[in-house]
C-alpha cells in the first residue's frame, strides 16, 4: 500500500525557496505539473526523494510517509526568517496505469509508471509496482533508497528525471556535478537476471568477494546495487544466483 504525505509550501515565492534546495529545475513544473526531485545532504548524499506539484499558488511536496518528518524538519531549518510556511496537508494521492482521471500528470520518472492525481481517493487499479519497478529500475525509498548512503547519480536520478545539471546551485550540487563528469561510475543500480529468491539486502558476492546488494525481485528479474569492476559471472546472493550484462546469462 502506498503511503504518502503531502507537505504544502506557501508564502513569499515557494518555488524560489526549494530552487535552492532540490536536484531539480522547478522550472519544469510549468510545462509538466509536476517534477521528480531529492534533497541531498551537504555531502551530496541522498536525503529523500519526491514529487513536486503546483497547487494555486502553493507548492504541494508529494513524500513517502516515512520520510516526511524528518524533510519537514530540514526544510524549517533552511527557512530560517524566509517569509514561507511549511505544514502537512490531509488530501489523498492515487496513482495508476491505465485511463488517467481528470486532473491527473504523468508520472515524470518513466512513462510506463502511469499517472498521479491529488485531492482524489481512487481505488487500486491492480498494477503490480514491484515488477514495473524492477523493469525500469526504478529505485524506491525505504528499499533501494537509504538517507545519508545513496548517491543520486548510482541510483539513476539522471535516467530518471529527477536531476538537472544546467540548472543554478542546490544543496549538495558540487558533489553531483563531480560524479557527473567522470568518465564512468563505479557502482550502482541495475536490473539483474535473478534465479532463486533472496531476502531484500541480501550480498551479492563473487568468489567470496562482496559486489553488491539484491533487493526488489519479482517475474525473475531484480534490482540490484552492482560494483562494475567485480560484477560478472557466478554471483551469488544467498541461494540465489544473478546475472548482469557480461555474465553468461545477461539482463
Amino acid at each position: 500500500m502506498m503511503q504518502r504525505t503531502i507537505i504544502r509550501v506557501s508564502g513569499d515565492d515557494p518555488a524560489k525557496f526549494l530552487q535552492g534546495l532540490v536536484s531539480n529545475d522547478l522550472g519544469k513544473m510549468a510545462r509538466d505539473g509536476i517534477v521528480y526531485a531529492a534533497i541531498l545532504s551537504p555531502q551530496g548524499k541522498y536525503l529523500a526523494d519526491f514529487f513536486l506539484v503546483p497547487h494555486h499558488d502553493d507548492i504541494l511536496i508529494d513524500v513517502a510517509t516515512p520520510l516526511a518528518d524528518d524533510l519537514l524538519k530540514r526544510l524549517s531549518l533552511y527557512k530560517l526568517r524566509a517569509p514561507i510556511t511549511l505544514e502537512k496537508v490531509e488530501m489523498p494521492v492515487s496513482r495508476g496505469t491505465g485511463p488517467a482521471p481528470e486532473g491527473a500528470v504523468s508520472d515524470p520518472r518513466h512513462p510506463a509508471l502511469g499517472w498521479r492525481v491529488y485531492g482524489q481517493d481512487l481505488p487500486d487499479d491492480g498494477t503490480d509496482w514491484d515488477a514495473l519497478r524492477v523493469a525500469y529500475c526504478v529505485p524506491e525509498s525505504g528499499i533501494e533508497l537509504v538517507p545519508n548512503e545513496t548517491f543520486i547519480l548510482e541510483a539513476g536520478f539522471d535516467r530518471l528525471n529527477g536531476v538537472d545539471f544546467r540548472k543554478g546551485c542546490y544543496v549538495g550540487q558540487e558533489v553531483t556535478a563531480r560524479m557527473q563528469h567522470k568518465t564512468a561510475l563505479r557502482k550502482g543500480f541495475v536490473t539483474a537476471v535473478v534465479e532463486g529468491a533472496a531476502p531484500v539486502g541480501t550480498d551479492i558476492t563473487v568468489d567470496g568477494k562482496l559486489a553488491g546488494q539484491l533487493f526488489t525481485q519479482s517475474g525473475g528479474k531484480a534490482i540490484a546495487f552492482l560494483r562494475f569492476d567485480r560484477a560478472g559471472d557466478a554471483m551469488e546472493a544467498a541461494n540465489a544466483r544473478v546475472f548482469w550484462q557480461g555474465s553468461s546469462q545477461p539482463a
